[in-house]
C-alpha cells in the first residue's frame, strides 16, 4: 500500500512550543472553536463593567505540553476560575486535563471541563471541581450560543470563584436547530420548493452565535448562483437530540438534491444511522480550515491533522464525497483587554466556486436521461506491455469493461457492445491535434506550464505525438469512450513513476485528460485499482488549482470500482480526485489441482528434488526425462 505522507510546518500543530504571552486575569476560558471564544469575548464585552478579568485562549495553541506547561505557569495558577470546552472529549487535550485539573485540586481553583458536540460526557465531568448540576446549567448556556448566554456563563463562573459579577441582561435563546438565509439571516421555516433543486448546507449553530458565518453565506450564494435553491441548516451537533428527527420532517417537506455539511467529525448514531440517511441524496463534506490561507498555500500537507481527521477522515466513514477546502482563519486585532485575538473563518472565493461546480456537475449527472449520458471509461496502462494491458489489483478490467456496457445498455445508455476490447484497443486510436491541446494549457496556472516545459520540452516531442496530432488508445462507443490512460512518464521508469508524488506528467498525458474533458463527458469511471491521476504532484488533500490532479479532473464525476481489501490507496483517490469508490471484493479462491497431462511431470520433478544432493547420477538422468516429459506436455 502506498500512502501521500507529506510535512509541512505551517501545518504541524505540535512542531514547536508556543508562549501565549498572556498576563494572568481572574477567569479563563479556553476552547478548540474560534466561534467560541468570539462569543465569549462579545459577551464578556457587552458586561465588562461589572464582570472580572477575562483571558481567553484556542487550545490549538496549547497542544504541545510544553506550551500546556508555560501557560499555566504564566496565566492560569493566577485564575480564580477556569473553564475548557472541548470537541471531541478527553483524548483531544489528555495532557492538558491532567494538568489543569492538578493545578486547579491543588490551588482551589473552581474548573468546568465540558463537552462541545451537545452531548454529556462523564469523563469529563470528573475533571472538573464544580457540582454535575452546576455543570449541566453552564453546559445548557454554552449550548444556547450568542454574547448573552456567553455572558451568563462567565457571570456564573464568576460566582462559582468567590467573584462579583452583576445581573445579565438580554434575550439568551436562540433556537438549536433552524433555518438560516445568507441575506436574511435566521428565519423561521424553508420555503415551498420553486422548482429548483434544492440543497441545504449544514453548519453549526456555533457560527451562527458567534457570528462567523461568512463560509456559510459564500456556499449558499454561489449555489444559488448555479441554479440551486440553496439554504442553510444549523444545529448544535449532528449528533444532537432531535436533530435527526428535525431533518427527517425538512426532508419530507421537500426532497434535498443535495447536502453540503460543513460540520466536523462522524455522524453516525448509536443505531448505526445518520440523520442524512433519509435525504436519499449525495452528501458532500467540505472542509474549514483552521490554518490560514498562506500556511495552506505554501503546504503539501494541504490540512493540518486534526483539521484532517475531523473534516475529512471521520466523515468518510459516513459515505460523505469531500469536495475540498472553502475557508481559512485569518486573525482580527488583538485585544488588548482579553489580551486575545479572534481568529474568523473567511471564505475563498476560488475553493468555493470549485465546490458549487462539483456539486452542479454531481446533479446533472443524476439528471440527465441515461441515453444522454456520455461517460469515459478508463483503463490503467499498467503494466504498459505491448502485449497486455489494463491490468487492475483483483479485477480482470476487460472483462469487467465489457460486462459493464452490457448493463448499461439495457439500463437505456446509448452504447455499442465490444468483443475482445483488450485487442481493440492495441490496434485502434483517437486523436486530437496539437493546435488544440496548446490552446486547452494555455488555461492551466502557469506554475504547470512552466513545470510541464521545463520537464518535458516541447509537446511535439512526445512520443505519442505524431502527424500534428496526440493519439490515444481509445475507441468510441456509441456516446461514451473507452479508453487506456496514458503513461505518466517513461515506460522504462514506470516502476519509479508510477507513485512519484513529485514526476510532473508528460504531454500525452495532460493532453489525454484535457481531451476528455472537452468531449462532453459527464463522468469517468476508472475501471480498478489503479491509475495515476490521484498520484499526480500536488497537495495531499484539499487541492488548489495548482495542484495536478484537481487541474486535469476539474469537476467532472469520478466512480472508481476498488479492490475493497485496499482502502489506503483507495483514500488517495476519494480525496485527491473526489471519488466515489465501489469497493469489489478479491477474485474467489478454488481448489487448484495439477492437470492429468502434466502429473508425470510433477512426480518426475519430486524425484529430481530429492535425488539433488543424495544421488548426482540419478539427478543428471531425470534431467533428460523431465525435459522429454515437458517437450510433449508443449512446455518445453
Amino acid at each position: 500500500m502506498h500512502v501521500v505522507f507529506r510535512e509541512s510546518r505551517g501545518l504541524e500543530e505540535t512542531a514547536t512550543p508556543r508562549d501565549l504571552g498572556q498576563d494572568p486575569a481572574d477567569l479563563v476560558v479556553l476552547s478548540f472553536s474560534d466561534s467560541d471564544l468570539a462569543a465569549f469575548a462579545a459577551g464578556w464585552r457587552r458586561g465588562r463593567a461589572a464582570l472580572p478579568s477575562l483571558r481567553l485562549a484556542n487550545l490549538t495553541e496549547l497542544r504541545h505540553p510544553l506550551s500546556v506547561d508555560t501557560y499555566i505557569e504564566r496565566t492560569l495558577s493566577h485564575a480564580r476560575g477556569i473553564l475548557v470546552r472541548l470537541i471531541g472529549g478527553e483524548p483531544y487535550w489528555s495532557y492538558g486535563l491532567a494538568a489543569v485539573h492538578r493545578l486547579a485540586k491543588e490551588r482551589g481553583i473552581a474548573l468546568v471541563v465540558l463537552p462541545a458536540d451537545g452531548r454529556d460526557d462523564l469523563r469529563l465531568d470528573e475533571f472538573s471541581t464544580l457540582p454535575v448540576s452546576a455543570l449541566r446549567r453552564l453546559k445548557a448556556l454554552c449550548d444556547k450560543g450568542g454574547p448573552v448566554a456567553a455572558q451568563a456563563v462567565i457571570a456564573q463562573l464568576a460566582l462559582a470563584s468567590g467573584l462579583y459579577a452583576g445581573p445579565v441582561v438580554g434575550e439568551i435563546d436562540l433556537p438549536e436547530i433552524g433555518v438560516y438565509d445568507s441575506r436574511r439571516g435566521v428565519v423561521p421555516m424553508l420555503p415551498a420548493s420553486d422548482g429548483r433543486p434544492r440543497v441545504l448546507v449544514t453548519f453549526y449553530r456555533s457560527y451562527l452565535a458567534a457570528g462567523d458565518t461568512a463560509p456559510v453565506d459564500a456556499l449558499i450564494d454561489a449555489l444559488r448562483e448555479k441554479g440551486f435553491d440553496a439554504h442553510g441548516v444549523f444545529v448544535t451537533s449532528l449528533k444532537a437530540a432531535g436533530v435527526a428527527d428535525w431533518l427527517r420532517a425538512q426532508f419530507a417537506q421537500c426532497a434535498p438534491a443535495a447536502i453540503v455539511n460543513v460540520t466536523a467529525f462522524s455522524a453516525v448514531g448509536d443505531d448505526g444511522t445518520t440523520p442524512f440517511d433519509a435525504a436519499s441524496c449525495p452528501v458532500f463534506q467540505v472542509a474549514l480550515s483552521t490554518a490560514q490561507r498562506d500556511d495552506w498555500a505554501g503546504s503539501l500537507r494541504g490540512l493540518s491533522p486534526g483539521d484532517l481527521a475531523m473534516h475529512v477522515v471521520l466523515p468518510e466513514v459516513d459515505g460523505r464525497l469531500f469536495v475540498g477546502v472553502v475557508s481559512f482563519k485569518s486573525p482580527g486585532e488583538r485585544d488588548p483587554d482579553l489580551q486575545f485575538a479572534h481568529l474568523a473563518h473567511r471564505p475563498d472565493a476560488e475553493r468555493v466556486a470549485a465546490v458549487a461546480a462539483r456539486v452542479a456537475a454531481w446533479h446533472r449527472l443524476a439528471g440527465k436521461p441515461a441515453q444522454q449520458k456520455q461517460l469515459a471509461l478508463v483503463l490503467s496502462n499498467y503494466p504498459g506491455r505491448p502485449h497486455q494491458i489494463a491490468h487492475a489489483v483483483g479485477l480482470d478490467a476487460l472483462a469487467s469493461v465489457e460486462a459493464l456496457l452490457a448493463d448499461l445498455a439495457a439500463a437505456g445508455f446509448d452504447l455499442e457492445p465490444v468483443t475482445s476490447l483488450g485487442e481493440v484497443l492495441l490496434r485502434r486510436t483517437l486523436t486530437w491535434s496539437l493546435a488544440d491541446y496548446r490552446k486547452a494549457i494555455s488555461g492551466l496556472p502557469q506554475q504547470l506550464q512552466d513545470d510541464l516545459a521545463r520537464s518535458w520540452g516541447a509537446p511535439e516531442d512526445d512520443p505519442d505525438c505524431r502527424d500534428g496530432s496526440f493519439h490515444f488508445a481509445a475507441i468510441r462507443c456509441g456516446q461514451s469512450i473507452i479508453a487506456v490512460q496514458p503513461e505518466r512518464g517513461e515506460a522504462g521508469h514506470r516502476d519509479a513513476d508510477y507513485h512519484d508524488l513529485s514526476r510532473t506528467p508528460r504531454h500525452a498525458y495532460v493532453a489525454f485528460h484535457l481531451w476528455l474533458r472537452q468531449q462532453g463527458i459527464d463522468a469517468v469511471v476508472h475501471m480498478g485499482a489503479h491509475g495515476t491521476l490521484e498520484w499526480l504532484p500536488g497537495k495531499s488533500v484539499a487541492l488548489s488549482s495548482a495542484c495536478w490532479p484537481e487541474a486535469l479532473i476539474g469537476d467532472l464525476p469520478v466512480v472508481y470500482p476498488f479492490i475493497v481489501n485496499d482502502p489506503g490507496e483507495a483514500a488517495q483517490a476519494k480525496r485527491r480526485i473526489g471519488a466515489v469508490t465501489i469497493g469489489h471484493l478479491p477474485p474467489p479462491l478454488a481448489q487448484a489441482a495439477v492437470p492429468e497431462g502434466l502429473r508425470r511431470l510433477e512426480r518426475l520433478l519430486d524425484e529430481y528434488s530429492t535425488a539433488d544432493g543424495l544421488d548426482p547420477a540419478r539427478r543428471q538422468r531425470l534431467i533428460a526425462a523431465i525435459r522429454e516429459e515437458a517437450r510433449i506436455a508443449g512446455l518445453e
